[in-house]
């Protein structure tokens, strides 16, 4: 029988202070500087998951909902949403949080990651029980996403 884990053993937070070097050629926030952060947050989580090395399978989703600059406080926020035998979902919600603490979703993403053995090959990882309502409406639409980004393989996407 699989170990089963629960979504807040492996929720993890990072901070970063946004600086000059992160910055685009239009004053914000670079996306790829964004996108690097999310991608090494999913795989903390997933490791955290699944106690070994993963592989970034796919972006799923990346939304951008607001700009970030110079100077703002970016959070990242990442669980796992969903798994199967050896990959796991992994949403990364960002915020911008302002001096007194209040925080701004400006962007959420989905990963599929990979769970890997010595030799690259995939191994399996833990169940995972959603215990609140919100994990169990995220875990349904997880397995809707899954179908589709298995039907845009299919279809050479």
């Amino acid at each position: 029988m699989r170990e089963i884990k629960k979504v807040s053993d492996s929720f993890t937070e990072q901070q970063y202070l946004i600086c000059p070097a992160h910055i685009n050629h239009y004053g914000r926030l670079f996306g790829g500087q964004l996108l690097k952060w999310i991608d090494e947050l999913a795989g903390i989580v997933a490791i955290r998951h699944c106690g070994g090395t993963v592989t970034t399978a796919a972006i799923d989703n990346l939304q951008f909902q607001a700009p970030a600059y110079t100077g703002d406080m970016i959070v990242l926020q990442g669980m796992v949403t969903y798994v199967g035998r050896t990959s796991m979902e992994v949403r990364v919600d960002t915020y911008r949080e302002a001096l007194d603490g209040r925080r701004e979703m400006i962007n959420r993403a989905y990963m599929d990651m990979v769970c890997i053995n010595c030799k690259g090959e995939p191994t399996e990882v833990p169940d995972l029980l959603p215990e609140t309502d919100e994990q169990k409406q995220e875990y349904e639409a997880a397995q809707k996403r899954k179908q589709m980004r298995k039907q845009r393989r299919q279809e050479g996407f």
